[in-house]
């Protein structure tokens, strides 16, 4: 690994686990360059400030977490499995220790104050919604999903699971991640005219579907 990737590899995986240890409640650039063994110079010649740090944190496992469901999403055998697989999995990172762990830390007030985190967080739930919508076209030209309108159906399919993503993380939880999957994806196939036991939608009745949702 070339030293400048490996150093900024380094000072992210310390301020990782410096928020780790302060509970997300607050670190110092010295703190981190502490835990990463490198100098001020160092820090610098990678990031412009904490923040933007703290920013390339929280974009790096956003971009992990969006090409995993997107390889299960591809490998999926059909749109209809690919949104319940996107559904399950994105969920079940609140039943994870580890990955719940990370997105405590990754959502936490020192994260969110960090200067320019709304805008990140905002361009990645819009690709987010671009890759669910990607899915629902398929379904759609397929006949999975006959009723889908693909860009407002993954902005509401999106908020849904925001919704029920947050519900999962709070202490004292009514119900697992599996369960708010289900109800998620319930719902989903119905809005979208495919309900979740019913074999893709072909030939004539796809075209009915379509009428159905013209009238």
């Amino acid at each position: 690994m070339p030293e400048d990737v490996s150093e900024r590899s380094r000072i992210m995986e310390a301020a990782y686990q410096c928020l780790v240890d302060s509970d997300g409640r607050g670190v110092s650039v010295t703190d981190i360059l502490r835990a990463a063994g490198l100098s001020t110079r160092a820090f610098y010649r990678h990031f412009e400030s904490k923040d933007s740090l703290l920013l390339a944190l929280f974009q790096r496992d956003s971009e992990r977490l969006l090409a995993e469901l997107r390889a299960d999403a591809e490998a999926a055998g059909s749109p209809r499995e690919a949104l319940r697989g996107w559904i399950e999995r994105f969920l079940r990172l609140t039943s994870e220790t580890r990955r719940r762990r990370r997105v405590l830390v990754l959502s936490s007030e020192e994260l969110l104050r960090a200067n320019g985190y709304a805008n990140q967080r905002a361009l990645s739930m819009a690709a987010q919604e671009k890759a669910i919508a990607e899915i629902l076209e398929r379904g759609h030209d397929d006949g999975y999903f006959p009723l889908a309108k693909p860009a407002p159906d993954a902005r509401a399919i999106r908020a849904l699971l925001a919704e029920a993503f947050s519900e999962l993380m709070r202490p004292g939880r009514s119900m697992t991640a599996a369960e708010a999957a289900a109800e998620v994806t319930d719902f989903a196939f119905r809005a979208l005219g495919a309900p979740p036991d019913e074999p893709a939608v072909t030939g004539p009745a796809r075209k009915r579907g379509a009428r159905a949702r013209e009238d």
